[in-house]
């Protein structure tokens, strides 16, 4: 806040911009965008180790370890987002919650479940009712980046599935009649190649959960959406210093630019990634480079 802003009444037109657009309120907001950036940096590699690990146990012999590998990537996929994100939320606060009382409470005498009400002792409330604001806050994120994680780690462990049985049979053949243990197959054959042919689904992964992230506002996190959405509506006199009719359209058109730019860099650098990762391989984007190379 610069020091012209103690009486907005008083001020042009720049200096009334300047001054609305750095006070407190519109300081969360662009902390926000940071929260969102924080989300998909954490989220990327967690939902990856997710999918991973859904997609090798797909892939494995043992017929329980199969199903579940499988059932994870199926059932996940098959639920609408919407859905799971608000039911799985609640589902895992609860066993948290749940899991704390029997700890810190084993002298409760009274149902936890009471009709639609879910109650547990004082002291197994996360986060506790004494806790400041900050720790809410990390508490919603958190249950934010292991829903997001879940869900797209199961896609992600779909294109991870595909991208393992795309990887020419003979390579792995021809490893095994070296001597290779099925487990040096994987790690040394296998998993190095199936990257270019996962790649483009996971650069579409990627896009979608770019897009997805509004979707912290319903899972109670202050993201861009919520101070959009509260800074963009009319504003009087009696409730702010800076008093403006709707403005919502403008602030959503922000995000609007701001998305487009972020999918923008993340195409330019997802297709450096797959020239770099098809540079010597037998697909199609590897011989085009031998082509290019030749003549």
């Amino acid at each position: 806040m610069f020091s012209y802003c103690a009486d907005p009444d008083t001020l042009g037109t720049f200096r009334w911009f300047s001054c609305y657009l750095t006070n407190g309120v519109h300081m969360s907001f662009y902390l926000s965008f940071i929260k969102v950036l924080a989300l998909l940096a954490i989220t990327a590699p967690v939902a990856l180790a997710f999918g991973f690990a859904g997609a090798m146990s797909a892939r494995s012999h043992v017929l329980p370890v199969s199903w579940l590998g499988k059932g994870y990537i199926a059932i996940v996929r098959g639920v609408p987002d919407i859905a799971f994100f608000l039911f799985f939320v609640i589902a895992l606060d609860q066993a948290f919650e749940w899991t704390r009382h029997q700890i810190l409470c084993p002298d409760w005498t009274d149902p936890i479940r009471q009709g639609n009400d879910f109650l547990v002792c004082s002291q197994a409330k996360l986060p506790l009712g004494t806790s400041p604001e900050w720790v809410h806050q990390t508490y919603g994120f958190f249950l934010a980046v292991v829903t997001f994680a879940i869900v797209f780690g199961a896609f992600a462990g779909n294109v991870l599935f595909g991208g393992m049985r795309a990887v020419p049979h003979a390579q792995l053949e021809t490893a095994e009649a070296y001597g290779m243990s099925r487990r040096q197959t994987f790690w040394r054959i296998l998993v190095p190649q199936m990257w270019v042919y996962a790649l483009p689904g996971l650069s579409n992964l990627w896009m979608v959960l770019i897009k997805a992230t509004p979707l912290l506002f319903l899972l109670g996190v202050e993201d861009i959406v919520y101070w959009a959405r509260e800074l963009g509506g009319t504003k009087t006199s009696k409730f702010t210093a800076y008093p403006h009719g709707d403005w919502r359209m403008w602030y959503f058109l922000f995000l609007l630019v701001f998305y487009l730019a972020f999918t923008r860099v993340s195409e330019i650098a997802l297709e450096r990634l797959m020239q770099k990762l098809s540079h010597g391989q037998a697909t199609t984007g590897g011989e085009a480079q031998r082509k290019e190379a030749v003549a």
